[in-house]
């Protein structure tokens, strides 16, 4: 299924940021300009969460719903529909 051969595939992977993605600066700044504190991208948790407020016995997962196929908004690209959409 996949348009592209292993090395290129490989190529335009590792070109997708993992951390410090623009929602997730978008959350940090939110939460530092209220007087959050936090950690973030902590390897020593299973799953390394985005964000962690160990204060607060809290972590935050920032997921894109395009990636993860989440109902909330179901936005499919309008290019190459058909491929999204199989996908």
């Amino acid at each position: 299924m996949d348009i592209w051969d292993k090395k290129k595939r490989s190529a335009v992977m590792a070109r997708i940021r993992s951390k410090d993605t623009k929602p997730e600066l978008i959350v940090r700044h939110y939460l530092y300009s209220r007087g959050y504190r936090y950690r973030k991208n902590v390897k020593t948790l299973p799953g390394t969460p985005d964000i962690v407020m160990s204060k607060y016995n809290t972590i935050i997962f920032i997921h894109g719903c395009f990636w993860h196929g989440h109902d909330v908004d179901s936005l499919v690209p309008h290019t190459h529909t058909e491929f999204w959409k199989e996908k």
